[in-house]
């Protein structure tokens, strides 16, 4: 353990072995901060908050402070942060308020730039990236190896699909499916559709047979229909029924605020 002694630790936080903590950071009552994290100069960590193993914190980074929400009144809810996490520059993470279950998540190995903020009750999977300035409103739910790029602002409770791809200084304010590309266009900084995110599910792996199925998903849903529910039944009738189809397709209709089109 390796604890710069300008730094103010809790007697109320538990450290766990190997971890490092900078000059000047402080680290409030009720924090848990897992084996071999490291935190850097003037980084805050309020509690109640749970930070795994193998995280990097950058200088000025601040975690677990309250909700930007009027209606809190200083209830104890928390922030669980899992492993091998990386945050950037003055990364914020707000805990949870008490409209659901009291509790803000990040998964692991995800990757949050400089800037990046996740507000109350969001809860975000693994292998994710947020780049610099990326903002998540209250309650957003991001599904793993998603990639949300520079200055895009997702609206409160909207829901960013697993291996999708945000184009920068988007406004998200409806679901963005799994597997999609969503970006701007000149008709202002909403969040369209592009189609699927190719490239990115080639890196990860995914073979071009399943590749051409999610095309032919998005041509058949979102190009040729008009009523997504129509869209819906053809995909059903006439592609082969794979995993990643049958999640965007549960994707969709679970979607309470509409899908990005």
């Amino acid at each position: 353990m390796k604890i710069d002694p300008t730094a103010v630790i809790s007697p109320k936080a538990d450290i766990e072995e190997g971890v490092e903590i900078g000059p000047y950071s402080v680290i409030g009552d009720d924090v848990c901060i897992g084996k071999d994290t490291k935190i850097g100069p003037h980084v805050v960590i309020e509690g109640p908050a749970v930070i795994g193993k193998g995280n990097k914190i950058y200088q000025f980074a601040s975690i677990g402070t309250p909700p930007q929400d009027l209606t809190y009144k200083g209830e104890k809810t928390k922030v669980i942060i899992g492993d091998n996490n990386v945050l950037r520059e003055f990364v914020t993470i707000n805990r949870a308020s008490t409209k659901e279950e009291g509790v803000t998540v990040i998964g692991n190995d995800n990757y949050l730039m400089a800037y990046a903020h996740v507000a109350h009750d969001c809860r975000l999977g693994n292998n994710i990236i947020m780049a610099n300035s990326a903002t998540l409103g209250g309650h957003v739910r991001v599904g793993d190896h998603a990639i949300i790029s520079a200055f895009v602002a997702v609206h409160q409770f909207v829901r960013i699909g697993e291996y999708s791809f945000v184009g920068a200084k988007c406004g998200v304010d409806r679901d963005i499916p799994p597997f999609m590309l969503a970006s701007v266009d000149e008709t202002g900084p909403r969040a369209k559709l592009f189609g699927v995110n190719s490239v990115g599910l080639r890196r990860k792996g995914f073979s071009k047979e399943t590749i051409e199925v999610l095309k032919k998903a998005y041509k058949i849903i979102w190009r040729e229909h008009k009523n997504l529910s129509k869209g819906i039944e053809k995909a059903i009738a006439e592609l082969p029924k794979i995993p990643e189809l049958e999640l965007l397709l549960s994707f969709i209709k679970s979607s309470k605020r509409g899908v990005v089109r």
